[in-house]
């Protein structure tokens, strides 16, 4: 079994930042009224923080690979269930 990797407290504290800031960019993008560009704009918003939190908080960075293709897996389905969805709206 491998032992635990340590992240430094700095490490944090620059996801933490780059948290702040896409939330603040998720405000401003939503302030300027993108049309239909803005739903789009929050997703890619929100994919980047999910992946900053998946990989760092939920330690996925540094651990095996049979956890990314389980969490991977889960997004794989999710972009299939909105696809079916479009397309079923369309």
């Amino acid at each position: 079994m491998a032992g635990h990797h340590i992240i430094p407290l700095k490490t944090y504290f620059k996801v933490a930042g780059a948290l702040f800031v896409l939330t603040i960019l998720t405000v401003v993008f939503h302030e300027m009224h993108l049309g239909a560009l803005a739903g789009p704009v929050a997703f890619l918003i929100a994919a980047v923080k999910a992946a900053l939190v998946l990989l760092y908080f939920m330690h996925l960075k540094y651990d095996n690979m049979t956890n990314r293709v389980i969490f991977g897996s889960g997004f794989l389905f999710l972009v299939l269930l909105f696809a079916f969805s479009a397309v079923d709206i369309w």
